[in-house]
């Protein structure tokens, strides 16, 4: 094991890690996903408003543990906290896979908002804390590329072994998991984190201590307590979109062209495509953007946003396949250029590295906080009246973030002038 451990330390640094575990973990995701739903509709039969409550009881469980999860790394170990991540994910959808029924689907929630609260926020912080924050954010598009090609490369497994059991790429997809965690043990390296001395710690103090730090450090961010409201406004949308897209082409189209196909290779083709176009399009981000300028990177999440709304206004709209699908694409691209901006966005207004993963945890707690308030009301529009509205009501839901990344360019630009202004002084 020693000689293992050594053999892979040689070769991989901490941003290989990085890549390696953004490319395998989004392998594992997209060999979960690209049959999931249709497992819920098909052979779990849930209905619209289910479909929902389950995203639901994930994103409480995302809500309840993010800052205590933060602050286990922010204080004892990024890597830990990633490791303990990926073994309670993998147990979920063992779980999931195995027990196709409504009240085990939303127990595995439970495990799955847990795990990913350990994995959240502390992967970001482990990255930065090794590599530095300059480096920072081309590592996070870097990664996001490197995801999108794991998540295409998982697609044809995935319906490979769905066709012999649609259940069976969740099975493994949960073993694997537990198996990266044991990896991440042997590979992952530490050396940017200290952690804090026991006398430090003392566990309930140092939490409430964090905490009390963080407050402090939002209260006199405006920007950052903005970028949080946005994230609310994400998860608000995204959670009835998450859910229904593919209910929505199951549903709604069942007398098309997907009728000539089995329903998981549909989704597969389509899930395919989309993850190419996405690569080509966070490869064209990271040549193109400047990171340093936050209102170029404000101005790219803007025209994305806008081009969401009204593509997934255009989604659940529209008859035609083949003009749904393309709609369907355009969402997928501009929300994986969205994630890396907003990673790279939050990463550099955070000037304390002792409260980073928190910080990120806080972000992914808003977000949950959206998708458990926006995803029952997008439920109930489905099961009251359609897929279709809901979907639209999603699109609606969204359209308030324009207001406040225009209130966020008009800060900056008299933050700017009044630093220009103290300088000529």
């Amino acid at each position: 094991m020693t000689k293992f451990k050594d053999y892979i330390m040689k070769r991989l640094d901490s941003y290989k890690i990085f890549i390696l575990l953004s490319f395998v973990s989004q392998l594992l995701f997209s060999l979960i996903f690209t049959v999931n739903l249709l497992y819920h509709v098909n052979v779990a039969k849930l209905n619209p408003l289910q479909l929902i409550l389950i995203g639901t009881i994930l994103e409480a469980s995302v809500f309840l543990f993010e800052i205590p999860t933060g602050i286990v790394a922010d204080t004892k170990s990024r890597k830990l906290s990633i490791v303990i991540g990926y073994i309670l994910i993998g147990i979920s959808f063992i779980i999931e896979g195995f027990f196709p029924f409504f009240y085990t689907i939303a127990l595995s929630q439970v495990f799955w908002g847990i795990g990913y609260t350990f994995t959240s926020g502390a992967t970001q912080a482990w990255i930065t804390d090794e590599i530095g924050e300059e480096k920072a954010g081309s590592a996070f598009i870097k990664g996001a590329q490197a995801g999108q090609a794991g998540e295409l490369i998982a697609i044809p497994i995935s319906v490979v072994v769905g066709l012999i059991a649609i259940n069976l790429p969740i099975i493994f997809g949960g073993i694997l998991m537990i198996i990266l965690a044991m990896f991440l043990t042997i590979a992952m390296q530490e050396h940017g984190f200290k952690p804090k001395s026991k006398e430090e710690i003392s566990n309930l103090g140092s939490m409430i201590k964090t905490v009390k730090t963080i407050r402090l450090y939002i209260k006199g961010n405006h920007i950052l307590i903005l970028l949080l409201v946005i994230g609310i406004f994400y998860g608000l949308y995204s959670e009835g979109f998450d859910r229904l897209w593919t209910a929505h082409f199951v549903e709604d189209f069942k007398s098309s062209i997907i009728t000539e196909f089995n329903p998981i290779m549909f989704i597969g083709v389509i899930r395919a495509v989309l993850m190419i176009l996405s690569i080509i399009a966070l490869g064209i981000l990271n040549k193109k953007l400047n990171f340093k300028k936050s209102n170029h990177v404000i101005s790219v999440l803007i025209i994305s946003t806008i081009v969401i709304i009204i593509a997934l206004a255009g989604f659940s709209i529209f008859k035609n396949l083949y003009i749904v699908i393309a709609f369907f694409w355009t969402i997928g691209i501009m929300r994986s250029l969205i994630g890396p901006l907003l990673d790279s966005w939050l990463n550099s207004l955070i000037t304390n590295p002792n409260i980073r993963a928190t910080v990120f945890s806080l972000r992914g707690q808003v977000d949950a906080i959206g998708q458990i308030g926006g995803g029952p009301i997008v439920g109930v529009f489905g099961k009251l009246f359609s897929i279709k509205i809901a979907l639209l009501v999603s699109a609606i839901i969204l359209s308030p973030v324009i207001i406040i990344y225009c209130i966020i360019i008009k800060n900056s630009k008299k933050l700017n002038s009044i630093k220009e202004s103290s300088e000529i002084s």
